[in-house]
């Protein structure tokens, strides 16, 4: 299936946090939309791989997104190589998107800048033909996606644009806590993390709310893009009322 966005997150969870409002919102308007996990965040303090992948999948049905998949990558070790590139080039060939979002260029965790660059890069080479790559023995066809779009994460990353998700805040909160041995839980007797406490998960509202307020709604989720964007008219723009 081709799809319009592909969505790439290091960790289950990465998604979720940073774009998951954008997805739904580009789902209701028609658009095909699909999730790429690239590790299954086997070093997390709480759960473990098999809860992450329980959690991820059902986070996604709550978001009503079809298609995710997990590359397995090693969570902390992957590389930006050629074995991984090749990996994303393929994922990239598959479903040829678009429009990729991809983790933030840098943040506390050093797995999410290594990951954009990573996903980045692969998007160009994707594009070479003299680059071949397979699924299931046959030769899959050359794709450049037209942008790749940075989510921004846990550090305040001045972002290129953001993107109304007000309809979609309250499924987006819904889908992070499906993540339940992450994420606040009073009743899971797992290591207190960076990530654990209620006061992260108002940290996530209070974000989207702060970009919402710039431009004029209730809230939004920002990206970064290093090309250019160019549109052909002003219908689209919000009016910030401020």
């Amino acid at each position: 299936m081709k799809l319009d966005i592909l969505a790439f997150g290091v960790h289950p969870d990465d998604v979720e946090l940073s774009c998951a409002g954008t997805l739904m919102a580009a789902m209701a308007d028609g658009k095909k939309v699909g999730i790429i996990d690239l590790t299954r965040g086997e070093l997390g303090t709480r759960g473990t791989p098999e809860t992450r992948l329980t959690e991820s999948s059902r986070a996604a049905t709550i978001m009503g997104i079809p298609i995710r998949e997990n590359m397995g990558m090693a969570d902390g070790f992957f590389q930006n190589d050629a074995f991984h590139q090749r990996k994303v080039i393929e994922m990239l060939r598959k479903y040829q998107p678009d429009i990729i979002f991809a983790n933030a260029f840098e943040d506390r965790h050093p797995d999410h800048g290594r990951s954009a660059k990573l996903v980045a890069d692969a998007a160009f080479l994707s594009g070479l033909r003299k680059i071949e790559t397979f699924s299931n023995g046959n030769l899959q066809a050359i794709w450049k996606p037209a942008y790749v779009f940075h989510y921004v994460q846990d550090r305040f990353i001045e972002p290129s644009f953001v993107v109304d998700i007000t309809a979609y805040m309250d499924r987006k909160m819904e889908a992070i806590r499906a993540y339940e041995t992450q994420f606040f839980n009073p009743d899971l007797a797992e290591p207190q993390t960076y990530i654990s406490s209620a006061q992260f998960m108002e940290t996530i509202k209070a974000r989207n709310l702060m970009l919402g307020k710039r431009v004029g709604v209730g809230y939004a989720e920002g990206f970064n893009t290093e090309k250019t964007l160019g549109i052909r008219g002003f219908d689209g723009i919000i009016q910030n009322v401020t």
